[in-house]
């Protein structure tokens, strides 16, 4: 994409953001279905599909336990093969829209073996199709994250750990691995051997922690998640309350991913005057701005970088260094960050 250059008139910040190469660290796919592809679903299964209106209300809640329903009522939907297609193409689709010039992307297979009891290959083989077409008809590229549900235990994560590795050859576009849920009831370090095992097999390794907990579990959550291995940190929120671990964040550079409107409305943050995405920034953190569910959350990428505009007071190069810094800490090859990099650094 060329530089932007306007001679005398003001820049438009809304057209300038969309347009900045973009990458996404921290998306669920079964957490992008928007409205329309949710009638489109309900459609093909329902017998009373629903409306676009029914579709809008499933995505408005009042607290976490609202949004936990409204995310099951949706992937509830998702049935069979092609389902999982549709939704990994007109994602793809979605995240070029914005001016998401690739994104790193969360499945949950536990979606897969304790939800719907099925084999995940059909599925993979048919959201491979999807992310393949979307891929070419936009340019925008995806590498999938396997994530496991913490709170299920060790024993199911392996299994989710070892299919990913199993696949992996046959699809190299599966990079990594995840833990996601509840951190209490499923603590980094019942991970430590089986993040190991996933890293000698040659999948990187991510995980959420720190989202949830008070001030003592919550960065303890972190201090475990870093302690057996993981090279980004899914939200990071408690990290503001342990100074020694702010210092470890911003000395080793361990990408944080930030989520600001999911901890709004999840209930994580009580507001945008306490989310500590600029205390974070400004202490150096390599801090990356992600969406995790957008549809389900009223936001995209692009919304979450015009709020740290807008309500964050960052500057446009400010919002430049965001989007460089997605992309030192994405999956993908050195000669692809470069290229990205350069881009960046030349976009104006």
């Amino acid at each position: 994409m060329p530089s932007r250059k306007p001679a005398t008139a003001a820049i438009d910040v809304p057209d300038w953001i969309r347009c900045l190469p973009k990458v996404e660290l921290h998306l669920h796919l079964e957490g992008t279905i928007e409205p329309e592809t949710l009638v489109a679903l309900s459609q093909r299964h329902d017998a009373a599909p629903l409306t676009l209106d029914d579709a809008h209300g499933l995505y408005s809640y009042s607290d976490f336990l609202g949004f936990l329903a409204a995310f099951k009522s949706v992937t509830e939907r998702l049935r069979t093969p092609e389902d999982y297609e549709l939704i990994a193409y007109n994602m793809v689709l979605a995240l070029a829209a914005q001016g998401i010039v690739h994104a790193e992307v969360y499945i949950s297979f536990g979606i897969l073996y304790h939800w719907k009891h099925a084999a995940v290959e059909p599925f993979v083989e048919a959201i491979e199709r999807g992310r393949v077409r979307g891929e070419r008809e936009s340019g925008t590229t995806v590498l999938w994250l396997i994530d496991a549900v913490r709170n299920f235990g060790p024993e199911e994560a392996a299994r989710v750990f070892r299919k990913a590795a199993e696949l992996r050859p046959q699809y190299p576009s599966i990079v990594g691995i995840g833990i996601g849920g509840d951190e209490a009831r499923g603590p980094a370090t019942l991970f430590r051997e089986l993040y190991a095992e996933a890293r000698d097999a040659g999948l990187r390794l991510t995980a959420h922690a720190g989202e949830t907990g008070g001030l003592i579990e919550g960065p303890a959550s972190i201090w475990a998640a870093i302690n057996i291995g993981a090279e980004r940190i899914g939200h990071a929120l408690a990290a503001q309350h342990d100074a020694e671990l702010m210092q470890v964040l911003a000395t080793r550079q361990i990408p944080v991913e930030i989520n600001v409107t999911s901890n709004l409305r999840t209930g994580c943050c009580a507001s945008l005057d306490t989310h500590p995405l600029r205390r974070y920034f400004d202490a150096g953190l390599m801090v990356t701005l992600n969406s995790d569910d957008p549809p389900m959350f009223g936001t995209n990428l692009l919304d979450e970088y015009t709020l740290a505009h807008t309500d964050f007071a960052f500057t446009l190069d400010q919002i430049r260094e965001l989007a460089a810094n997605s992309v030192e800490a994405s999956f993908l090859s050195p000669t692809r960050k470069l290229a990205l990099l350069s881009r960046i650094e030349q976009y104006r």
